[in-house]
């Protein structure tokens, strides 16, 4: 006996229309082809058919239909059992529909909703939320069976269109359109809105005209009515609606979501959330708008509609050069008594642009008359770097003096730094000053501040060099043990102990030695620096600034100074209210200094000698000169806080620690510190362009940023002693046996010399210092 066959009316392309009566469904649009099927159809053959038939892949389709007498319920096929089981439940009726979905535009609509072998979904139901158990839900127009659970699907996974879903991110947008006489001040606006007009309702649409007059708009799908139209009105700048006819008679967006996917338009959607987060990544943004859109970007896409975005709330790169001569006329006019210059090249472009505010020159007069000088490199379209001058106030903190922005970090860049530095501080007081020894830093500070002026090299730096130097000739061990000798000899404060430690460093190596003494030590050594480096070596003392400075080293240069001096502003308010609630002479950080030396002094002997001299006896023997504030330890000359040698003689004479400390470290130094404020900059974002000098014309800088992502400046470690490679056939270093020259019967040239740079050779004429 023959098997009984159905026709399948199978449907693609269309979408489901409500019934606001009953909540039923009614597919409309799209195209339609009767099939047969009998109990014996195969999905696999139904599917390869339906696949032929609709021009589409079997992967990429869902097959749905409703059931008997119930049009608020779609059913799923997923296996044989399920199409066997539609054949069945239609056998009486001789025809079925059945509804061919794309499963990628399905799966994007439910990516949140994955759809349940037990679950129903109405139309009526589509809004409860997920949260309801599924026995509450009205069953009246359900067939259930005795049998295996029957697959059903959302609703929101059976519309052909692919934002269905993310229309509840665009809700907003539904009415920003609302019909004939709207208006707007652009047509820039009007533009934006029918975009997100489009998107909200589902459509593409495609302009007939758009130029600075008008603007005619149709639905892109051909025949659908679809029209707007928008011009000038008349006597004014406003931009009004003329005709619209609201009406769709298409299927909606038959195209790629991504199609209305500009970076404009994506930029005017994170803009917000840019300005609430300015570190929002091009790889969440694109995660955030195909959540909430339905839009696939990639990263190159998101990265521009970012800086489409930061453009947009941040004036672009280029106007903010332009806008330099306004900003340091505003810095001064706001914040009077602080100093703001630049310079630019003879063809208009970039140079450099210095920035020091009255709070920060006011505030460093209270300070340690001691200077840290280093520079950032800076990642924004036109690169540069940044110098900078940070001080130590009272409480062992940093302390900004003074910044600039400069195209490129050179001698002459950093001398015209130092000038305007020197201006901005105006005085005459002996000031040290740490920096790398390799910047060129040593001949315009004696040339701009004197030679009343100290100046420290930074020992990390120089151990770097070391090294550096170092490496290929020695082991990790040996190398390692140098440059702990050569950290001892630079904080030994005692002649004896400097030689000691060089003499530890010949042991080892004649060559290292001849490095280390050649490397001019009253410059970086205690036992000889001549000026007041209170214990601090290095010359990145002011990390938490150049922190400050990677946050925002991408912004226009404008907006990158203006954050700082936020930054900076805020540092100082709260620093002035945490010191209004200090109890102790002096700051916290020293009086723990103080209390440590204290400790160490009670077990120490003191004998009078003559006068102000005393000699104390512990561990060694030390003279201590109170009127002269002086030790033999040199560390109350070092720190500025009496060591424990003469705070055992100042107890023993029941004279006040306290008046033999260092003013910079008193409670009263450190709120003067902190007394001055900057002040607020109001409209520095958006200057009127009448506010603009004419005379000035500021472009950016040749340099651009090259491509790829830049290198992240690494977070400087305390070891700088990496384990090098050693050869197992030969011992040799910096190779292994695959690359071992002995081995693979190669000579080796003969090694260059050790050491580079720093260094004096012997046969150089008497009075020459060498490259630093």
């Amino acid at each position: 006996m023959a098997t009984k066959k159905i026709i399948a009316i199978c449907q693609s392309g269309g979408e489901f229309v409500t019934n606001k009566d009953d909540g039923s469904l009614c597919y409309t649009g799209g195209e339609a082809y009767a099939l047969d099927l009998d109990q014996q159809a195969l999905l696999k053959d139904f599917k390869h058919e339906l696949a032929e038939t609709f021009q589409c892949t079997i992967d990429a389709m869902s097959i749905k239909y409703f059931l008997p007498g119930n049009k608020k319920t779609l059913i799923t096929i997923s296996k044989d059992k399920d199409l066997n089981r539609m054949v069945n439940f239609f056998k009486d009726s001789d025809q079925v529909e059945v509804f061919v979905i794309a499963e990628e535009a399905a799966a994007r609509n439910v990516s949140n909703m994955p759809a349940s072998r037990s679950s129903r979904t109405t139309m009526s139901e589509t809004a409860v939320p997920s949260e309801v158990p599924l026995d509450v839900m009205q069953t009246d127009d359900a067939i259930v069976l005795d049998d295996e659970p029957i697959e059903t699907t959302p609703l929101a996974a059976c519309s052909f269109n692919n934002e269905e879903k993310h229309r509840r991110a665009a809700t907003q947008w539904e009415n920003i359109i609302t019909g004939v006489d709207q208006r707007f001040n652009t047509f820039a606006e009007f533009r934006e809105a029918l975009h997100k007009y489009s998107i909200a309702h589902g459509f593409t649409y495609k302009y007939k005209k758009n130029d600075s007059h008008r603007v005619t708009a149709k639905c892109k799908t051909e025949g659908c009515p679809w029209r707007i139209y928008a011009s000038r009105l008349a006597t004014t700048q406003l931009i009004c609606i003329k005709k619209m006819n609201p009406e769709h008679t298409c299927a909606g967006a038959t195209v790629k979501a991504g199609y209305r996917a500009t970076r404009g338009w994506i930029g005017s959607i994170i803009k917000e959330k840019l300005k609430v987060s300015p570190n929002y990544k091009p790889k969440d943004i694109a995660s955030d708008i195909k959540r909430d859109y339905g839009i696939q970007l990639n990263y190159t896409q998101a990265w521009r509609a970012k800086e489409i975005a930061r453009e947009q709330l941040q004036g672009s790169y280029k106007e903010a050069y332009s806008q330099l001569p306004f900003f340091c006329e505003k810095i001064m006019e706001t914040n009077p008594g602080s100093l703001a210059s630049f310079s630019t090249k003879e063809d208009s472009t970039f140079r450099r642009f210095f920035v020091s505010f009255h709070a920060s020159i006011s505030g460093f007069h209270q300070c340690r008359p001691l200077l840290f000088l280093d520079s950032s490199l800076l990642y924004s379209k036109y690169q540069g770097t940044l110098l900078a001058a940070t001080a130590a106030d009272g409480n062992d903190d940093f302390f900004p003096v003074a910044f600039a922005v400069v195209d490129e970090e050179t001698e002459d860049n950093w001398h015209w730094f130092l000038t305007q530095l020197k201006s901005a501080l105006s005085s005459s007081e002996q000031i040290t000053f740490v920096s790398d020894f390799q910047k060129g830093l040593r001949e315009s500070l004696l040339e701009i501040f004197g030679k009343e002026c100290h100046h420290g090299y930074c020992l990390r730096c120089l151990a770097e060099k070391l090294n550096k130097d170092l490496k290929g000739q020695f082991s990790h061990d040996a190398r390692r043990l140098m440059v702990q000798d050569f950290y001892a000899a630079a904080y030994a404060s005692k002649l004896e102990v400097f030689e000691r430690c060089v003499e530890n460093i010949k042991a080892i190596s004649v060559e290292a030695y001849n490095w280390v003494v050649s490397s001019e030590p009253d410059h970086w050594a205690n036992a000889f620096f001549g000026g007041a480096r209170y214990n601090h070596m290095t010359s990145n003392f002011g990390q938490q600034f150049y922190g400050w400075v990677s946050e925002v080293d991408e912004l226009p240069i404008t907006q990158m100074v203006d954050v700082l001096r936020g930054k900076i502003m805020e540092l100082i308010y709260r620093r002035r209210l945490e010191s209004s609630q200090w109890v102790t002479r002096l700051t916290p950080f020293m009086e723990d200094k103080l209390q440590q030396e204290v400790s160490k002094a009670r077990s120490l002997q003191v004998l009078l000698s003559h006068g102000s001299t005393f000699e104390v006896r512990g561990e060694s023997v030390d003279v201590v000169d109170i009127d002269h504030w002086d030790c033999s330890c040199k560390g109350w000359q070092l720190s500025g806080l009496p060591c424990c040698h003469a705070v055992a003689v100042l107890e023993c004479l029941g004279r006040n620690l306290y008046d033999y400390c260092s003013r910079f470290f008193t409670s009263d130094s450190y709120r003067s510190t902190y007394t001055e404020s900057i002040n607020p900059m109001p409209n520095v974002e958006k200057p009127e362009k009448n506010d603009l000098p004419e005379a000035t014309i500021v472009t950016p800088p040749p340099t651009k940023r090259p491509p790829g992502r830049p290198k992240l400046k690494l977070v400087e470690s305390v070891d700088i002693i990496k384990r090098q490679l050693q050869c197992s056939k030969c011992k040799g270093l910096g190779h292994n046996k695959k690359t071992c020259n002995r081995v693979n019967g190669i000579e080796e040239a003969e090694a260059p010399h050790l050491l580079t740079g720093v260094v004096v050779a012997a046969e150089e004429p008497e009075g020459s210092t060498g490259a630093c």
